[in-house]
């Protein structure tokens, strides 16, 4: 039997259904016209505090800690002292003992134009380094993977915090509203879970949305029994009751955020599929992206899904590496032991799936205003951990960015000629924050909101932007 109500009939039934009878007089002067105006959303676009070298962010986070001085880092002296003990005292800071220095079994070679070296596990990447800018002088101040992801994620080791993307999207909104604006790609949550893309105090509209099946992204996309004029006579009826049950209490962004996510979810199944169809994409791309090889057809599909939302408006997406391919059993960047089988393996997944992005990104006139970042909550020692591992190491360590703003085929920043300790142009957690949200077009410092009696940023009270990096 055909359904044609009118949207009075609709919301007297939904009234009726959930035993509120009291309630259909009261929405008995509903407007007769569907209301699918998008005003009031929280992820309208907003303007920037100034003019922004990048519109969007794919961050590719390595899970577990990625080792700097096997990666992006060489260290001559470190493998000629292989096996001797570190010259000098160790920081206090320190989770399990370490023995003698461990050089990097691989090789290192100078690439592109800029003559930047790249360890022989990162071929593809390697292709790309003229696009790079690495940054050798990283520093984050916890040693455990919680507090470390956290700061690197959210500014803060310990507390509740609203992460980056929330404070992107608070601050922007996002250029399409029937996606999500902050989506999280991991197909295997890290060990933190959903603090990592948390809105914390924000408002819930802002927290991240996970995707964690690859082959159905979004769950419950069609609606085989209502069509869309119907499902929207639903919506502006569950709308009317939710704001007769909002007009009586104080204002709770939990409730907004829920009524918006039904919204979103109605927009979606017109954007979404078409969003998230990986599968429409040339076969070309596909091999580009290394989904005809198994070792990266799972790092391969995220990276490339990434590129279909951002390109389609989503304000940031954020990649998570946190399997390897099906050679191995490790499932993070967190060589304690095993580093001469698990390093390769890792990268092995990943490498060819990030330079298929970077490729891809400036095929399409999108590195430009597009931010890649790359990197882990921090690196791992010089030092060896049993006969074969590195343990945690915040002290100095390597990240990279591309396109957005930042200057390509240069190194920034050094550690010293062991990889300890940075000592030149120290990059801090919240000086990558500040520069990230400047590219965006964002001052860090202005960037706030209050809550609980005072004004909170991603940055707190510290935080410089890395000047030096910018075109």
């Amino acid at each position: 039997m055909s359904i044609n109500l009118s949207r009075r009939q609709v919301l007297q039934r939904f009234a009726s259904g959930f035993g509120m009878l009291g309630l259909a007089g009261l929405i008995g002067n509903a407007e007769s016209a569907f209301a699918d105006e998008k005003t009031g959303s929280p992820l309208l676009v907003k303007p920037p505090h100034f003019s922004p070298k990048a519109k969007r962010v794919i961050f590719l986070f390595m899970s577990g800690g990625p080792s700097h001085v096997d990666l992006f880092d060489p260290k001559p002296r470190l493998a000629k002292e292989n096996g001797k003990p570190l010259p000098f005292e160790k920081p206090k800071l320190e989770r399990t003992p370490t023995g003698n220095l461990l050089g990097s079994p691989w090789a290192f070679k100078k690439h592109g134009q800029s003559g930047i070296e790249v360890s022989e596990l990162l071929p593809h990447t390697a292709s790309c380094i003229d696009d790079l800018c690495v940054i050798r002088s990283m520093v984050a101040d916890n040693i455990n993977h919680n507090g470390a992801c956290l700061q690197m994620n959210t500014g803060e080791q310990a507390f509740s915090r609203p992460s980056l993307g929330s404070w992107l999207l608070y601050g922007l909104g996002s250029e399409n509203q029937d996606l999500p604006g902050f989506v999280v790609i991991s197909p295997a949550q890290p060990a933190q879970g959903a603090p990592l893309w948390s809105s914390s105090f924000l408002p819930a509209a802002y927290q991240g949305t996970l995707v964690n099946d690859l082959k159905k992204p979004i769950s419950n996309l069609g609606n085989a029994r209502f069509s869309s004029i119907e499902q929207r006579a639903q919506l502006d009826a569950l709308n009317e009751l939710n704001k007769l049950h909002a007009a009586q209490r104080a204002e709770d962004s939990r409730l907004s955020a829920r009524i918006e996510s039904f919204e979103l979810a109605f927009r979606m199944q017109t954007e979404a599929p078409e969003a998230f169809d990986i599968e429409s994409e040339s076969p070309e791309t596909k091999k580009l992206y290394g989904l005809d090889d198994p070792i990266t057809e799972t790092f391969g599909r995220q990276c490339l899904m990434a590129r279909r939302l951002t390109e389609r408006g989503v304000r940031m997406a954020q990649v998570y590496h946190t399997s390897t391919s099906k050679r191995s059993s490790c499932q993070l960047w967190d060589q304690h032991g095993g580093l001469k089988v698990e390093l390769p393996n890792n990268c092995a997944s990943v490498d060819k799936p990030i330079a298929g992005l970077l490729k891809d990104l400036k095929a399409r006139g999108l590195l430009e205003d597009t931010l890649v970042v790359w990197g882990g909550e921090f690196g791992r020692t010089p030092t060896a951990e049993g006969g074969d591992g590195r343990e945690h190491h915040p002290f100095g360590f390597t990240m990279w960015m591309a396109g957005g703003g930042v200057k390509p085929g240069i190194v920034h920043g050094a550690t010293d000629e062991f990889g300890w300790h940075a000592v030149q142009d120290r990059v801090h957690v919240h000086d990558l924050h500040a520069t990230i949200l400047h590219l965006m077009g964002l001052d860090h410092t202005r960037l706030t909101y209050r809550y609980s009696g005072r004004d909170y940023r991603l940055t707190d009270v510290h935080g410089n932007v890395v000047r030096e990096i910018l075109v």
